[in-house]
Order: C-alpha cells, then structure tokens, then sequence
C-alpha cells in the first residue's frame, strides 16, 4: 500500500473552484479512530453550507464530506471489543467529519469508533454511498421528529430531495398517506413512482391544496425547504398534528422575531431533527439494506460522478440539476 491517498481539499469557503483534488498522506490508525478504506461518499446540503461559507465552527484546509462507505482498513487492537473488524463493511457519518477534523471526500478517512457502524451487503457502492445520512436523517425524522404511525397522513415538503424520497418510501413502507411538493410539475411522475399518493405543484402557499386531500389537515409534515415555506406547512397541518423542521434547501433556518403565539397555528405542533451516527443503529441500517437487495423499498434516483467530478457533482448540487442523491466513487 502506498502512503499517499487522493482527497479533495477546500481551502476556503468559495466557489467550486476552491474544491481541489490533491495528493495527501493517509492518515495515520490511533488509539479509539477507525480507519476506513473509503468506496464512495454521498454529497449533503451541509457541505455545500460549508463551501459557501454558511457553516460554523469548520476550520480550514479541510477535506469535506459528513459520510462515507467503505471497508475497515485499520482498527487499534485496544478497541476490539467494540464488535469491529479489519475488512467489514462500514459507513459513518457526522461527529464532526468535514468540519473540525477531516471527513469523507477522499480515499481513507479517521473517524471515531463510535461513529463507525458495519453492515453487510452485496449491493453496489454507489448504491451504498447514497445511504447513511439520507436513510438516518428521513427514518429519525419520521421516527424521533414525527412518531408517524400506520394510516396517518405526511406532508413532505421538498419532495424530490434525497431524504424527501427516502421519507416518502419509508413513509409508505410504514403504511401511511403521502403527500409531497415540488416546484417542478415534471417532477411529479419521479414522486408517483416513489409511491407519493398526491403530488402537490409548491407555488409557496399548498396549505389549501393539501387540505383538499385532508380536510382537516395532515396528520403530520416533514419540512425540508426551511424557514420561507414553514408558516404554510404548519397551516396544512391539524390540531395537535406535528410538524418537523429537518431541512433548509432553501439556506434559511433562521426565524426572526419568533413570536411563538402569532407565528404557530392554534395547537399545532413543532419539533426539530438533527441526527448522529447513533440514530442508525446497525440492526437499522441492515432492516434497510436486506429490504432494497430485495426489491421492496427504494430510497430514490442516485447520481454518480468519480471524483475528478468532485466540481461539477457540487454544482449540480448547488442548483439543483438533479433529483435524489449525488455521490462520488472514489476509484478506489
């Protein structure tokens, strides 16, 4: 094995022009890290923050990248009984990664043994690279966020996202009603085919056209786009429906003046989700992985780029070229 690996480094926030692929030394195997021989990475709205320069708390150069998938390379013989293995297959996510120390967009990288956690799988890599941080933030929303139960009825708004997608197929994995937005009308036969029971064209105010379908509002609302189109969902939302803040396509998060009585719908209910390795636990992970190889569940369309890509796959990123998942395969 040589010492060097190819990683993609951000020195500063700014234009893609600032992503660049370069030569770096494998990082060194340590006491409580896991080293991982990284397969493919899927791309995030929180790296796109970070370029940009939106993100807090990221110091520079850093290589980006808040997931990854690929093998055990390395693992301190001190840290055997947390159940891991030299050669098993494993994703990570989060903890920091890309930020304050480096993450996923590269051949190798030094994560925590916390936040390593291994599956098994035939299924290809790319497929795989889409995974970890969609699947763990679309279950935890509908799980910890919403408590969504059989024979309720979800509002996605930002349908056509990744974990909008992923939402919808887990949704009605679960056995709910679906309803989901886009702003494309020529999106709406990719939400149809993943199973959204109603698709509603986001004009910026689809609180009628919801409770058309739910009269007396839905049961529940995943909110993707952000704090512009939050007022409107909780309105599609009943008494003592929830509706959960996980996503902000829209880069804005922040409500100004929050009054909470003027701003919140008579006994409508608003919680937030932001997850962690943690909130996949590997039996989770697995559920999912054996039900997609089986053909009963798929999280939505992938798009792969290798990673001299790295610049056009942000790009798509950033405006939206694509619907579902981005990710990079590391040639590796």
């Amino acid at each position: 094995m040589t010492d060097t690996m190819r990683a993609v480094v951000l020195n500063g926030p700014g234009p893609v022009e600032n992503l660049v692929i370069t030569d770096r030394p494998i990082p060194a195997a340590r006491p409580g890290w896991v080293r991982i021989a990284v397969k493919a990475f899927g791309l995030n709205r929180s790296e796109l923050h970070t370029r940009l320069g939106l993100a807090e708390g990221v110091t520079f150069p850093r290589v980006p990248g808040i997931e990854a998938v690929g093998i055990i390379d390395s693992l301190d013989p001190g840290d055997e009984d947390s159940g891991l293995l030299p050669g098993q297959q494993a994703a990570t996510m989060m903890g920091g990664m890309g930020r304050t120390y480096d993450g996923g967009y590269a051949q190798y990288t030094l994560v925590p043994v916390g936040q390593t956690i291994p599956f098994t799988s035939d299924l290809p890599w790319e497929m795989l690279g889409a995974l970890p941080e969609t699947l763990q933030t679309a279950y935890g929303s509908l799980t910890t966020g919403l408590d969504l139960a059989a024979g309720q009825s979800l509002l996605i708004r930002g349908g056509t996202s990744s974990v909008g997608l992923a939402a919808a197929a887990l949704a009605k994995d679960l056995g709910a009603t679906v309803l989901a937005t886009t702003r494309q009308p020529e999106r709406a036969g990719i939400l149809k085919a993943q199973g959204v029971d109603h698709v509603l064209v986001d004009d910026g105010d689809i609180a009628g056209a919801a409770r058309a379908f739910c009269p007396n509002g839905v049961d529940a609302a995943l909110e993707l786009v952000g704090t512009p189109t939050l007022p409107d969902t909780l309105a599609a939302t009943r008494v003592h429906g929830t509706v959960c803040f996980t996503g902000m396509l829209s880069n804005q998060w922040l409500i100004h003046d929050f009054y909470p009585i003027g701003y919140l719908p008579k006994g409508v209910r608003l919680t937030a989700y932001g997850g962690e390795s943690g909130d996949l636990p590997a039996k989770v992970l697995q559920h999912f992985l054996d039900k997609i190889a089986a053909g009963r569940i798929t999280l939505g369309p992938v798009s792969t780029y290798p990673l001299d890509d790295i610049r056009n796959a942000h790009t798509a990123m950033e405006h939206g070229h694509t619907v579902g998942k981005l990710v990079v395969l590391t040639g590796h």
